[in-house]
């Protein structure tokens, strides 16, 4: 059962975000709406600029430098907004809870099409993981990107994460999951036409159903342990419980949990959503257990 909170919060993002966007793209409104200050940065953690395999970004470590486990986390934004550090309310609940987190500050479509951010991604991720085990997550866009690094990593024999945590990855730009459909009108962030809007945006002129754009389409086998958080009001709901099943029938085991009521992304709300604690508790008891299992086997 969904708290109070949820529907309170659910009806907020959509005053906030979904009536402001409406159903058209225009690309400088979406990064002010996204862009906005709206949620408290965690304390207790410190955010530093740094560079990783030629790509800057953000490290946000534990306070008093203390080594956690080194998580690759990929900011969501619609391929088109946002950065690390309007992901702070996310890396930051991470760092929190004792990851040592990079968030690459990768770059945008449209000025920057497919593949680019890939290439970024990739480029960070191999030397991140060149120091050592690590973890990946990834929420939205990220949650596509870090997927997508996942079946790029593993075709290139480059280290693969212990284990992944996705939030609401878009996995299928082609829009073919029910929920596409069912959830139109029950999405607290996006109108389906923005989704639409948003994918040429970000492939140019790339087929969306490449498995790099499109993860759901790919050769899945081999990829880590995984867990999916979704809304079930998500018009991506099925972006997560597709990829699940196509993943489990690959062999991959799969930790999903489609949680009612809460709109997309709604980990960001954790100062006052019981529901958002959980699933951010739930990310880092698997990504540790899985850290931790790899390194002691």
């Amino acid at each position: 059962m969904a708290s109070l909170r949820a529907h309170v919060f659910a009806w907020m993002v959509r005053r906030s975000v979904r009536d402001r966007l409406g159903r058209t793209i225009d690309v400088a409104r979406l990064r002010r709406t996204f862009e906005a200050p709206g949620f408290i940065e965690p304390r207790g953690v410190t955010y530093e600029p740094g560079t990783v395999g030629g790509i800057q970004g953000e490290w946000v470590r534990p306070a008093g430098g203390v080594a956690g486990v080194r998580l690759f986390y990929l900011h969501g934004g619609g391929f088109v907004a946002c950065s690390p550090r309007t992901h702070r309310p996310l890396t930051g609940a991470f760092a929190r809870r004792g990851f040592t987190v990079f968030a690459p500050d990768y770059r945008l479509a449209p000025e920057h099409p497919f593949p680019a951010a890939l290439e970024d991604a990739l480029a960070a991720w191999e030397a991140f993981a060149a120091d050592g085990p690590a973890v990946i997550g990834g929420d939205s866009a990220g949650g596509n990107l870090a997927l997508a690094l996942l079946l790029r990593a593993r075709d290139l024999g480059l280290p693969l994460p212990r284990a992944a945590a996705l939030f609401s990855p878009a996995t299928d730009l082609l829009g073919t999951g029910a929920s596409f459909i069912e959830n139109g009108g029950r999405d607290a962030m996006f109108d389906p036409e923005v989704v639409r809007h948003l994918v040429p945006l970000y492939l140019g002129e790339a087929d969306p159903a490449n498995p790099l754009a499109s993860p759901l389409y790919g050769d899945l086998a081999g990829l880590p342990p995984l867990l999916m958080h979704a809304g079930a009001r998500e018009v991506l709901r099925d972006d997560s419980v597709r990829f699940a099943e196509r993943a489990r029938a690959a062999g991959v085991p799969v930790d999903l949990r489609v949680f009612p009521v809460v709109p997309h992304v709604w980990q960001f709300a954790h100062a006052f959503l019981p529901e958002a604690r959980a699933s951010l508790k739930a990310a880092s008891t698997f990504l540790k257990a899985h850290a931790r299992a790899d390194a002691n086997a």
